[in-house]
């Protein structure tokens, strides 16, 4: 590993930090080190890390914000690489938004609603990337990602990267071709957008925040949604009818405001959280005869 450290510092790839903690570079605020976090600074950039992690038969793992992820307290083998700064371009063109994966979405939402064009509005106030929110086809308000992208640039684990319209990404509720079928990471997007009026485009966008903001509990360390919404019904609901509004194991805690959301309230770990999670899904069956999924992403060492 020492090795492959050195030959990312050499080649000035970006950021590379050994052993670094990634309770640092995730929203719940929990995690423990990766082998080494890299940082690239550039598309180009990127593309020599992922030679020289696949030189050395290194695994690897791409993150965003860490704003749906729970990290295991062992942390992570391998390589993380952390699309940020260097993969954050943004670029109008027409009817068109080019954007990086390392994008934040708020921003983005913002810039766009203010620029007078619309289709993101759904997207206001959702945490995370760019890339993040293609690879989970992010979503509310009946909207989500799959329904404004155009196509997105996707690097393999192979280290291959494919342009794949959206139709080719078999987009569905929460979840893209990204995550099982062919694990990858989205590079860049390609969002349409259409001109609408600049007012009525804003107010919306507030509106959505101002329900996000009363509604979620994002002034503490969360993830977002941790279970899928099993349609008809909501997990929200669900866990809310079971009694578990405010139920806590360790520093994990079950949110006041939105029973779909566990909350770090103090020194939480990994473990508190998915023992939380398995004591949802158990009392929430007993109780309505449903089976909820995870909707957050659980990685790294058990």
């Amino acid at each position: 590993m020492e090795q492959l450290v050195n030959e990312l510092k050499d080649k000035e790839v970006g950021k590379v930090l050994p052993n670094e903690p990634l309770a640092n570079h995730t929203t719940m605020k929990i995690g423990g080190p990766a082998d080494i976090l890299v940082e690239p600074q550039s598309l180009e950039k990127l593309q020599e890390t992922m030679k020289i992690i696949n030189r050395h038969a290194v695994k690897w793992t791409a993150i965003g914000r860490g704003s749906n992820l729970l990290v295991s307290d062992l942390g992570i083998e391998g390589a993380v690489i952390k699309l940020g700064a260097g993969m954050d371009h943004m670029e109008i063109k027409g009817n068109e938004v080019h954007v990086g994966g390392g994008y934040s979405l708020i921003k983005l939402v913002t810039i766009i609603s203010k620029k007078g064009l619309s289709n993101l509005e759904f997207a206001a106030g959702i945490p995370g990337t760019v890339g993040g929110a293609v690879y989970m086809n992010a979503g509310a308000h009946g909207s989500d990602i799959s329904k404004v992208l155009k196509k997105a640039h996707i690097l393999f684990e192979d280290g291959k990267m494919e342009w794949l319209t959206a139709e080719e990404l078999n987009f569905s509720y929460r979840t893209s071709l990204l995550q099982k079928e062919r694990p990858g990471i989205c590079l860049e997007a390609v969002l349409n957008v259409t001109e609408g009026n600049r007012e009525e485009i804003v107010t919306l966008l507030q509106k959505n925040k101002d329900y996000r903001r009363d509604t979620q509990p994002f002034n503490y360390p969360c993830a977002g949604s941790i279970f899928r919404n099993p349609l008809p019904d909501y997990a929200g609901q669900l866990i809310e009818k079971a009694g578990l509004k405010g139920y806590k194991i360790g520093g994990a805690k079950v949110s006041d405001m939105h029973a779909n959301f566990i909350v770090n309230d103090g020194g939480a770990k990994a473990q508190d959280v998915l023992d939380l999670i398995g004591f949802i899904k158990k009392t929430v069956l007993e109780e309505s005869e449903v089976r909820l999924e995870t909707e957050v992403e659980i990685i790294g060492r058990k």
